[in-house]
């Protein structure tokens, strides 16, 4: 049976017809090609790079499977000796990358595969399709957490993420970019990730007595009480905890909770919050969910909203606001000649680049050089060896590390990068030699 995830056939056709017309004139020499972005959204200043470990994943166990192998022999395409070749296609390869959890800006490659060319070829779908989905999720997590720096923020995003992959991904990306933890059981065997749980409008609704549904589910799960206080009426719902409450400590059970989900959460917020108080509830905290993203978590900020956590799901799990990347993972060098795309409002950057970073006085992001491999600069290296001949040079970095790297840089952002709306952009300069190659390459190609 065919394993989506690993499948070498997960990509687009074309890559498969490009492999025999590869195969037919014996173009098998190193190829080098850069994933990348275009150029951000409108509503973004800055991105978070993630999904190297998957990509990485994908490459080691790179294969085409007889399964596989039959349907391309089916499918009436292609030469026997070609699909033949499939059987022993491994990579072998070099992968270059910046680490996950790196700031990065507009034509900056986060990472670069140089391989044969057949295999460096093969791969571009589905390393776009992990690296593009990752990163936009952890972009995306990453200004809900420079808004709410000091709020736990829980991933509630899966039944409304496009499929199973995806939800799982999000719950890792928007982990890497300082969320709390995920609402996704998954995730915690898979990634280590913490999750959180409290009840749906349906635990309640089943019960005759809403009382009866919180005092049912405290004792269900007196470690980890939070009540769902809105299905019916919001402010009589807290009125109905600070009843239980004082049965409930008689035996040891804390609330730890309410979350409010629905109507104007800062009003309710604070209502909720004087009723809690009033009736000795104090430590009891208050989480909210609900069709929240970064913009809903500032006004709710500004408006001194007593909410200690916010479940943050469809708008984040899907970007909504920027559903996706202007990304592209293209051929730089291939036979040990730069190549370069010139098409209108396409154009890339020939041959293999490295990033340089510099910092102000205040160790915050200056400024970024893009140049060639080689050609050294003053500042920070971005872009490192991750794999040589197939192999991984160095063990998978744990998710915290990659989680602490990320807060790290986030920190580094200049100031108006951290802040929400259209800001003045970060320089990002070409280096002369970088501009030099470039020239040379149009000349040859004139």
């Amino acid at each position: 049976m065919i394993d989506p995830s690993s499948s070498a056939l997960l990509t687009d056709l074309y890559q498969l017809t490009m492999l025999q017309g590869y195969f037919d004139q014996g173009m098998e020499q190193s190829a080098t090609f850069e994933f990348f972005v275009r150029k951000l959204p409108a509503s973004r200043g800055f991105l978070l790079a993630a999904g190297l470990e998957q990509a990485l994943v994908f490459l080691e166990n790179l294969q085409v499977t007889p399964e596989e192998i039959e349907w391309v022999s089916g499918d009436g395409r292609f030469s026997k000796d070609f699909i033949d070749s499939l059987a022993a296609l491994r990579f072998t390869g070099e992968v270059h990358a910046m680490p996950e959890g790196t700031v990065f800006f507009p034509d900056e490659p986060i990472l670069r595969v140089t391989a044969p060319m057949p295999q460096a070829q093969l791969v571009e779908s589905r390393l776009i399709n992990l690296l593009h989905f990752q990163t936009l999720i952890a972009s995306k997590a990453a200004r809900c957490v420079l808004t709410a720096p000091d709020k736990m923020l829980i991933d509630f995003g899966l039944r409304r993420a496009h499929g199973a992959e995806a939800g799982l991904l999000a719950a890792r990306a928007s982990y890497i970019a300082g969320f709390t933890g995920s609402a996704t059981v998954l995730a915690a065997p898979l990634f280590d990730i913490p999750v959180y749980g409290t009840m749906a409008h349906s635990f309640i609704q089943a019960h005759d007595d809403e009382m009866e549904a919180f005092d049912h589910f405290a004792r269900s799960q007196p470690g980890n009480v939070v009540l769902l206080i809105d299905t019916y009426d919001t402010e009589a719902g807290a009125e109905k905890v600070v009843e239980l409450a004082p049965r409930l400590q008689a035996e040891g059970i804390q609330v730890k909770a309410v979350r409010l989900d629905s109507g104007d959460l800062a009003k309710h917020a604070h209502k909720v919050r004087k009723i809690l108080d009033d009736g000795g509830l104090t430590k009891t905290g208050i989480f909210s969910s609900g069709s929240i993203d970064e913009y809903v978590l500032r006004e709710l900020l500004a408006a001194g909203a007593p909410i200690d956590g916010f479940g943050i799901g469809t708008h984040m799990d899907t970007s909504a606001d920027a559903p996706y990347l202007d990304c592209a993972y293209k051929l730089t060098e291939y036979a040990g000649i730069a190549r370069r795309k010139r098409s209108e409002g396409k154009a890339t950057w020939p041959g293999r680049k490295q990033v340089y970073r510099l910092y102000d006085q205040h160790g915050r992001m200056q400024e970024d050089i893009l140049t060639i491999e080689g050609d050294t600069q003053d500042g920070e290296v971005l872009i490192r060896p991750y794999m040589k001949q197939g192999k991984r040079l160095h063990q998978p970095e744990s998710l915290e590390t990659i989680r602490q790297r990320a807060a790290a840089e986030l920190e580094r952002l200049p100031l108006h990068l951290q802040e929400l709306g259209i800001m003045p952009a970060y320089q990002v300069s070409v280096s002369p030699a970088l501009q030099k190659l470039a020239a040379e390459v149009d000349a040859r190609q004139a």
